[in-house]
């Protein structure tokens, strides 16, 4: 378990936890928890907010859609290379949202964070914010990566934005990277933080968080 603005509990020579024993990330304000296939209506209930769903620049559950979009996820925690949570407020446990590890690669060392989405009510509020602190401290500190990817939709102007907010850099456009769920075929802008970059990233969002109060 990790606490903001402390450091990981497990030494960062430790491998990418197994299934089972996936871990929880707690901050001041949210809480990282591991995805389950009982998080299904409560999911539903944060995407609701916004209707998220209908979003063209990502991939958001819905009510008919929420199953199949858990177990692939599932599916990528038993191949281990996924490590999916729910984003929790914590003085509520009230779901806001979701985010996961993916594409992870334990022999390179690296990692990429993506499938985040936000209740409308949560976003521009420090939740984000919080929620990739925890998730960097974790990647750098605890599993020792060496590069913290992301990738965003080139039409997606606030993700990008979010994504340089957090001391990303800017690697260019991957065309074609995916087909989208409407047959658009999506070009995605990649960032990435390198272990190097850490410390001066780490103190950014430590300087955000705190003047969030």
């Amino acid at each position: 378990m990790t606490d903001t603005p402390g450091s990981a509990s497990q030494t960062a020579a430790e491998a990418i936890p197994a299934p089972h024993d996936l871990p929880t990330l707690n901050g001041r304000t949210v809480a990282l928890h591991p995805l389950c296939a009982q998080d299904a209506p409560r999911l539903v209930a944060a995407a609701a907010d916004g209707e998220l769903w209908n979003l063209k620049v990502t991939v958001v559950p819905g009510p008919a859609t929420v199953d199949a979009w858990i177990a692939r996820a599932l599916d990528g925690v038993r191949a281990g290379t996924v490590i999916p949570f729910t984003i929790r407020l914590r003085e509520s446990d009230r779901v806001v949202g979701s985010t996961r590890f993916w594409k992870v690669d334990r022999d390179n060392r690296k990692l990429e964070i993506g499938s985040t989405w936000l209740a409308a009510s949560a976003q521009r509020t420090i939740v984000n914010t919080e929620a990739k602190f925890l998730m960097l401290s974790y990647a750098f500190e605890t599993l020792d990566c060496v590069r913290v990817q992301f990738t965003t939709d080139v039409l997606n102007a606030k993700s990008r934005a979010a994504i340089l907010r957090l001391g990303a850099k800017e690697e260019g456009v991957v065309r074609r990277e995916r087909i989208m769920p409407d047959g658009r075929k999506r070009d995605s802008v990649r960032f990435s933080i390198i272990e190097d970059e850490w410390p001066e990233v780490k103190a950014g969002l430590l300087r955000r968080l705190q003047a969030a109060g």
